[in-house]
């Protein structure tokens, strides 16, 4: 409780420093102010646009973040079981992974063109490494002998993959998901500055080219906001499928 009454005066005192600098310390031009911030967000909000617009980015950024997981959490997986396989790949993978993926938005919009898809799929492409890696190294972490002593027992593959890799690497899945939740976002949003009329970074891009200050910052808490919803959800189905880490948690903070 007391730390949550400490971020509230915190973020109080930086609005209020903001409010008392702009204007003498620096150019309200430049900076704006909390009060003209917080008109143009309700003048968002009163017209529908930041639903409209938000709705779009939140959809680009869940399309994009599904996929992106979905097939990340299925490479990592069977690359992590096969050795061989990921030997030949691995090259590749580590050569695409070091390229900035913002970098293929030109070339996504040459292919797929401006419309809704191509944000999902640059998007699910940032999210793809993120989550590959981390479900890779997990898979990999899961100890070689007990796997071998459960093959000796009778187990199949998907045995093994069903009672004892994936709960043994879903934490590592959840932290690559964790990671990889803002930097979706980013995909949408750079996707939408690039080349759209529709979405949060459409809504930025727009106030930036007006030069409106309060409205850049409008479109900036909406997307903040925007990813701490996203990041409430990823932790709200990470206690869902880990409660023993729940457990453990509360255990630590109650000796």
């Amino acid at each position: 409780m007391n730390i949550f009454l400490g971020r509230i005066v915190l973020i109080l005192g930086l609005l209020a420093f903001w409010q008392l600098a702009s204007g003498t310390i620096a150019d309200p031009f430049f900076i704006s102010n909390p009060v003209e911030v917080a008109g143009q967000f309700w003048n968002l909000v009163v017209t529908g646009r930041l639903f409209d617009h938000g709705w779009v980015t939140l959809v680009e950024t869940l399309a994009g973040f599904v996929l992106g997981a979905s097939v990340g959490i299925l490479v990592g997986l069977v690359l992590g079981r096969n050795e061989t396989l990921a030997q030949l790949l691995d090259p590749i993978l580590i050569s695409l992974y070091s390229l900035p993926k913002i970098a293929l938005a030109p070339l996504f919009i040459m292919w797929f063109g401006i419309g809704m898809e191509m944000k999902i799929i640059l998007t699910a492409t940032i999210v793809f490494f993120l989550v590959f890696l981390n479900t890779y190294s997990g898979v990999r972490s899961v100890s070689g002998e007990l796997v071998e002593i459960l093959r000796l027992m009778g187990a199949r593959e998907r045995h093994l993959v069903a009672k004892v890799i994936m709960p043994s690497a879903i934490q590592w899945v959840f932290t690559g998901l964790k990671l990889s939740v803002p930097y979706a976002l980013i995909g949408a949003i750079v996707g939408e500055i690039m080349a759209s009329n529709r979405g949060l970074g459409y809504l930025l891009q727009d106030a930036a080219g007006q030069l409106d200050t309060a409205g850049v910052f409008a479109a900036l808490i909406a997307i903040i906001f925007l990813a701490l919803c996203l990041q409430t959800a990823v932790k709200v189905a990470e206690k869902r499928l880990m409660p023993w880490k729940v457990a453990a948690q509360e255990r630590e903070m109650t000796i």
